[in-house]
């Protein structure tokens, strides 16, 4: 019987196991209290360089974050949740089993000026999607970065939601991305280093395939990637925006619809940029991490549930 293993210091009978069940309550109070649930996925809780980009406003992107490497921004990239970032894997190119070389910046609006509310946490380990061959412009550019620790929620830091199946993006749908890259081919973003965002449109597949042709059976736009810029150029990612989140918003909630990946040059004509889809690895990044929410329309009714609630564009910036 369960009452007589009653511990002797609670006593026997009703009142033993009446002590025991107010024991057992306050402690899932407290465990409750040191690990409360995540807030809501891609939902900005607002206070109140891009080519051809804008200033964005402090902590509009909360889940955006800098990796650094050696102290100094690397690439961009998105949380997911308290411990993982995910980002483009080209980012840890020769450098995959140095991780003490790399830092994740997260909560900062400006890099030259990050403020005390930001926090510098150090990356365990990178693991890069298994088919990802490492050559420029390859499929499955994405990675997924285990933090060393946990991190703290605030309204300058957020997780930002994955979009669940009944996301399909048309073309001419406008959604954002955002970085700490060049302005323009060459030229850095200046101090104070704000993070600048810029709307752009999705490109329909076939369109961007035949500006990336490069031959029958060398098809350079694979079925994991997505194109979304302009096509006259003038706007665009750029260096050090690799790894940096194309966002959409849905019903409310942004969703990481793509990873910046590459592109030829920087805002060139008919050289939109590349993004790897989050739709194609949803499966992957959610066998790898616990947590992570996804978001959709509210009343589709399918079976995958929202669960909660040149120069290569893709090259690094240092």
């Amino acid at each position: 019987m369960l009452v007589s293993r009653t511990p002797p210091a609670l006593g026997g009978g009703r009142s033993g196991i009446f002590t025991s069940l107010l024991l057992l309550a306050s402690t899932a109070i407290l465990h409750a209290a040191v690990t409360p649930a995540p807030p809501a996925c891609g939902q900005p809780q607002q206070l109140n360089r891009i080519v051809g980009g804008e200033d964005s406003a402090d902590a509009e992107w909360p889940w955006i974050v800098s990796i650094q490497k050696n102290g100094t921004h690397h690439c961009a990239g998105s949380l997911l949740t308290r411990r993982w970032v995910v980002t483009a894997a080209h980012c840890f190119k020769g450098t995959l089993n140095k991780p003490s070389q790399f830092s994740v910046l997260l909560g900062a609006w400006q890099l030259g000026n990050p403020g005390p509310r930001s926090q510098e946490v150090g990356i365990a380990w990178a693991l890069p999607h298994p088919v990802y061959s490492w050559r420029e412009g390859s499929r499955a550019d994405i990675a997924l970065v285990r933090l060393e620790r946990s991190v703290q929620f605030s309204e300058r830091v957020l997780p930002i939601c994955l979009p669940d199946a009944s996301i399909h993006l048309p073309p001419h749908t406008d959604c954002w991305i955002a970085g700490w890259g060049s302005v323009h081919d060459g030229v850095p973003l200046p101090h104070p280093q704000t993070l600048q965002k810029l709307k752009v449109p999705i490109i329909d597949s076939e369109i961007c395939g035949r500006l990336y042709w490069r031959g029958a059976g060398q098809e350079a736009i694979t079925e994991d990637m997505l194109c979304a810029g302009y096509l006259e150029g003038e706007r665009d990612a750029c260096l050090g925006d690799s790894g940096g989140p194309l966002m959409c918003q849905v019903e409310g909630a942004w969703l990481l619809a793509g990873i910046i990946s590459w592109g030829e040059g920087c805002a060139e004509r008919n050289r939109p940029g590349v993004y790897i889809s989050l739709e194609a690895h949803r499966a992957w990044v959610r066998r790898i991490v616990q947590g992570v929410q996804l978001r959709g329309h509210a009343d589709w009714g399918g079976g995958e549930r929202s669960s909660g609630s040149g120069v290569l564009r893709g090259r690094p910036a240092a």
